[in-house]
């Protein structure tokens, strides 16, 4: 059986208070009895003191009758029992009790002990200290006994009377008991107070330690063990509310704070359990397009270097054809026929090397010889070459470039030879007119987006991975499909990445991101991040 922790505490702590008070009120009527038992040896020493005072005077006018009348009158009072004066050699000469005058007490007595120790000559001037003594009657009631000396004094051994000589020390004894009833009734009557009063103050302490402690610790540890319990099973709601600001509402935030965290862990737990078919469709998606792009790379390098191999060996013949044609039709008296053969096939033949040509520069891996330029001018002054051009006669040209765009690191060359395929292409993609955008912006504060879009015929979804391949071109009378791939791996150099979107019929969309610092390299996945990135179906 569990037993609060409110009646646990409160019944340790109340044993312990009970304690301590118990030994506070022992102590407490131990020292007022003691007190009593001063104050009352105090005040019979007084009250004898004044008796010897008394008899003193009536013995010096011998008046023993008057001197019993007084002792008689004492023993009247409540609290004495008895009194007597004895005289020389412990004789009894004035007592409450007649029947006992003239009797004797021997030095062993009681009444003589104070003085007489174990049979010693009398002691004088003997402290109350030692001449009082607590004892019971034969009658069982608890009293003291005092024994006052009485001594010599001048007008004793000068009386009259000359019952005393001047060698005498002490004449006689005074002998009191006095009842202790009163005081023991005062003691039983304090110590009742004080056991009344303390159990009421325990009392009043307990119920008050025990409300303070429910109030401040014990509410607040339940609330928060009810929270725990529906937490442990399974509620995640569960807060703790009314939080004191001490340790206790610490350990209450602390809860709170861990019921939210395991909150949004299921919730996320929660998502990722219903995305997760999702997640694997993009982490599928995403692994297709780095084995494409590996595919992609591995196809350039190959073809990189079969196409170099065969570049070579072909430019050989096609020069020395090239030239012996080329003679052959400049020499005088060639028929017609001959001449119009020899400048085809002179026609031809440059026509193959300039395939040749392109084929180098497609094997080529040309490192790009970086340095600081603007962006925004190659674009200017590439625009400037190309927009003469008969294909751009209807075709608006619009450069929408931001101004305050850095500088970047890059080859100058390079990047013009990009442009100017991009904007041949586009130009020829639009045979009938139509427009075409140029824009450059920052993107946050680790790129720059060079967007080329057009108007024109646009490029098959079936076809958009493969615009980027050597020797796939859509113009199908003019060009040898090796530009674009040029491109690719210029911007590839650069560190940037490069993305189509394309509608048939609508037009294409080329953006370039190249990275801000020179030492950057993008990814084809950081396009999923980039505002104004869009995926290829557009």
């Amino acid at each position: 059986m569990r037993i609060k922790l409110v009646v646990r505490y409160t019944l340790i702590t109340s044993l312990v208070l009970l304690i301590v008070m118990s030994i506070s009120a022992y102590l407490h009527i131990t020292k007022v009895e003691k007190f009593f038992v001063e104050k009352l040896i105090h005040d019979a020493n007084t009250f004898s003191e004044m008796i010897i005072r008394d008899s003193y005077h009536l013995m010096l006018e011998d008046n023993r009758s008057q001197l019993q009348l007084m002792i008689e009158e004492i023993g009247k009072a409540d609290r004495v029992i008895s009194a007597r004066i004895l005289g020389k050699k412990g004789v009894i000469n004035f007592s409450t009790d007649k029947e006992e005058i003239g009797t004797a007490f021997s030095e062993n007595d009681d009444s003589c002990s104070f003085c007489h120790i174990k049979g010693s000559r009398a002691l004088v001037d003997v402290p109350i200290e030692i001449s009082s003594r607590p004892f019971t009657t034969e009658s069982g009631r608890d009293a003291i006994h005092i024994t006052q000396g009485i001594y010599n004094d001048p007008n004793c051994y000068t009386a009259a009377c000359h019952a005393h000589t001047l060698d005498e020390k002490k004449i006689g004894v005074l002998d009191m008991v006095v009842s202790l009833e009163q005081m023991a009734t005062l003691t039983e009557n304090h110590t009742t107070d004080v056991v009344l009063s303390t159990a009421a103050m325990l009392f009043v302490l307990s119920l008050c330690l025990h409300l303070l402690t429910k109030r401040y610790i014990c509410n607040p540890l339940e609330g928060l063990l009810e929270q725990s319990q529906a937490l442990a099973e399974g509620d995640l709601s569960a807060r703790v509310k009314d939080m004191p600001n001490d340790e206790l509402g610490e350990l209450g935030r602390s809860f709170n704070n861990m019921a939210e965290h395991l909150s949004q862990a299921q919730i996320e737990l929660k998502n990722w359990g219903s995305t997760l078919e999702h997640k694997v469709e993009e982490r599928t998606t995403e692994i297709t397009k780095m084995q494409d792009q590996l595919l992609r790379s591995a196809k350039l390098a190959s073809m990189g270097e079969l196409v170099a191999g065969v570049a070579h060996e072909i430019n050989n013949p096609l020069t020395g054809i090239l030239m012996f044609a080329s003679l052959s039709s400049k020499t005088p008296g060639l028929p017609p026929q001959v001449k119009e053969n020899l400048d085809m096939i002179v026609s031809e033949t440059g026509r193959c090397a300039k395939i040749v040509r392109g084929l180098l520069e497609f094997a080529r891996e040309s490192f790009p010889e970086k340095r600081q330029d603007s962006i925004n001018r190659i674009i200017h002054q590439t625009l400037s070459l190309v927009s003469q051009q008969i294909i751009f006669q209807d075709v608006e040209i619009t450069c929408n470039c931001e101004e305050t765009l850095p500088e970047l690191e890059l080859d100058t060359d390079q990047l013009q030879q990009v442009f100017f395929n991009m904007f041949i292409n586009a130009g020829q993609a639009m045979p009938d007119g139509g427009s075409l955008t140029i824009t450059t912006k920052r993107v946050e504060d680790y790129a720059v987006q060079i967007i080329v879009e057009d108007t024109g015929t646009g490029i098959r979804s079936e076809n958009l991975d493969k615009v980027f391949d050597p020797f796939f071109s859509t113009k199908t009378q003019q060009g040898f499909g090796l530009g674009l791939s040029v491109s690719y791996g210029i911007i590839q150099n650069h560190g940037g990445v490069v993305d189509v979107q394309s509608s048939e019929g609508k037009g294409t969309r080329f953006s370039i991101f190249l990275p801000l610092k020179g030492d950057k390299v993008l990814q084809e996945s950081d396009l999923g991040d980039m505002p104004h990135a869009r995926n290829k179906e557009g």
